[in-house]
């Protein structure tokens, strides 16, 4: 097998009970590997601990095992980073920071609540080097509440008949990413980000590999109901027109169904049949189901402007506060800017040229 670099990129979030076994199952299953890795943390604001556990742990006990290595003569193939935000900018701003700090062969991404495996990073890695340019883990089956399950169910569902991503079912954030895949990413600088549908996007030869997502190792899921209906929102207005059309399409039928309605009643009269009186009843329930569904209308063309307001503010994705390595005496700080390919570099190139 070819030697490669890899960087695992892992937003966290008030992880401080599963950290530890989630840093040794990564390290235990990059090693496994034989090739020179690198973990990146992304601490998207956490409040218990977390940011703090993996400078003291992860990277100190990084920096000595290192020092060792070198001491011995031998290479250490393992380093890790954090990269801590100012504050909680969500998961597709953690994942978005991971993927600017990364610049490695290839780049694995992976929730950190343990419900996405580490081991499977050995067979991801073995379709990348079989000629992949993504490959893409996908969920056989998953361990969540019913309630919970239904609404990913539901969402997913919505997602494929909405969207006109061509994003494989029962996908998440999981994956390993080729150099190029990570760079088109990276350009793209929209601040509304649904992950799988910008990796749909930018294409590359994609493989998938099947799973059986796990439960949780610890802790309740970070993920509120709120902050997952925006989610959805992102992922369908962000990603597609079909909403605007069904609108558009839905219009016109109302539209050709109270002609044909008006035809009907005025063709009876001229006739001579008697028409019934339209009695209060029956034009206040037209009244309430247009006025229902002006509203509707409404409220997609609000969620398109929103999107528009966001992206012409041009604030980035991302504040980074912190920015520590265990290969390093201090981290190099990155800018949340994206570049375009001919200006891509590494962030130690990039800060160098900010500081010069």
């Amino acid at each position: 097998m070819e030697k490669r670099r890899i960087d695992v990129v892992i937003p966290v979030f008030n992880e401080i009970e599963i950290i530890e076994l989630l840093h040794q199952r990564v390290d235990a299953a990059c090693q496994s590997t034989g090739q020179s890795y690198r973990i990146i943390y992304v601490d998207d604001g956490s409040r218990d601990g977390t940011a703090d556990w993996i400078a003291k742990h992860a990277i100190d006990a990084n920096r000595s095992q290192a020092d060792q290595s070198q001491n011995a003569g031998l290479e250490s193939k393992g380093a890790v980073r954090l990269l801590s935000l100012s504050r909680n900018f969500g998961q597709p701003a953690a994942i978005t920071a991971g993927l600017h700090a990364s610049d490695a062969d290839c780049v694995v991404l992976m929730d950190g609540d343990l419900q996405d495996p580490p081991e499977l990073i050995p067979e991801l890695l073995q379709k990348f080097e079989s000629g992949a340019g993504v490959v893409i883990a996908q969920r056989s089956s998953r361990k969540e509440t019913f309630v919970r399950g239904l609404c990913f169910a539901a969402f997913h569902r919505l997602f494929q008949i909405l969207s006109e991503s061509n994003v494989p079912k029962n996908t998440g954030t999981f994956c390993l990413m080729n150099r190029q895949a990570v760079d088109a990413i990276c350009r793209l600088d929209e601040s509304h980000r649904f992950f799988p549908a910008l990796r749909s996007w930018v294409g590359f030869n994609v493989e998938i590999v099947r799973f059986e997502r796990q439960e949780r190792a610890g802790g309740e899921p970070k993920q509120t109901f709120t902050r997952l209906l925006r989610y959805a929102l992102d992922a369908i207005f962000g990603n597609s027109l079909k909403p605007l059309r069904l609108l558009t399409a839905s219009g016109v039928t109302l539209c050709a169904l109270s002609i044909a309605a008006a035809a009907w009643f005025v063709g009876k009269r001229l006739i001579g049949f008697e028409t019934a009186e339209l009695g209060f009843t029956t034009i206040l329930c037209s009244i309430l189901g247009l006025g229902g569904f002006q509203l509707i209308a409404t409220g997609v063309l609000g969620e398109y402007i929103g999107r528009i307001y966001e992206e012409c503010r041009k604030r980035p994705p991302y504040l980074l506060a912190s920015d520590l390595s265990s290969d390093s005496a201090a981290g190099t700080m990155i800018h949340p800017i994206q570049q375009s390919p001919s200006e891509h570099s590494t962030a130690t190139d990039y800060s160098r040229r900010l500081s010069a």
